[in-house]
């Protein structure tokens, strides 16, 4: 059964794509964070260790309630890898276990997400009227920004 919340489907399977992207940047963030989390290395390991573990819990959450959104607005979310890699707007880098390497893949891939979704969030607002999915996505957006701050403060 198709959402009558006031957008048209036309619109609706737009912004569904766009969350589509999201949810895959998520996935990817989420993926790259819980391999750092098993691989990191050095004398402040149990920190590293339980900093990206909060992290990706913290993920885990953002993923179920983004495709959770998607779903509220009549459209399926993307569940294969394949499609997270074809949506997705991070890159994913080499294999590494230095802590500095690690924390400035996360950082670039939190400030894109960042950009990605201050865009989005406008772009619901203003073209598409969408104001709960801009609402959820604002949530969304303070997040990630208060994790980058984290990560900026463990770089030199």
């Amino acid at each position: 059964m198709k959402a009558n919340i006031g957008i048209s489907e036309k619109n609706l399977q737009a912004i569904a794509l766009e969350l589509n992207k999201c949810l895959a940047d998520l996935m990817v963030l989420y993926t790259k964070t819980r391999n750092y989390h098993w691989n990191i290395e050095g004398s402040n390991f149990m920190e590293m260790h339980k900093f990206y573990e909060n992290q990706y819990e913290e993920l885990a959450e953002a993923i179920d309630e983004m495709a959770e959104r998607i779903r509220a607005l009549g459209h399926y979310a993307e569940g294969r890898l394949s499609d997270f890699l074809k949506l997705t707007s991070l890159v994913e880098q080499e294999y590494t276990n230095d802590q500095q390497v690690q924390l400035g893949n996360l950082l670039d891939d939190h400030e894109t997400i960042i950009r990605n979704l201050r865009r989005l969030i406008d772009e619901l607002d203003e073209k598409y009227k969408d104001k709960g999915t801009s609402d959820f996505l604002t949530g969304l957006l303070t997040s990630h920004e208060k994790t980058a701050w984290m990560i900026r403060s463990y770089l030199k």
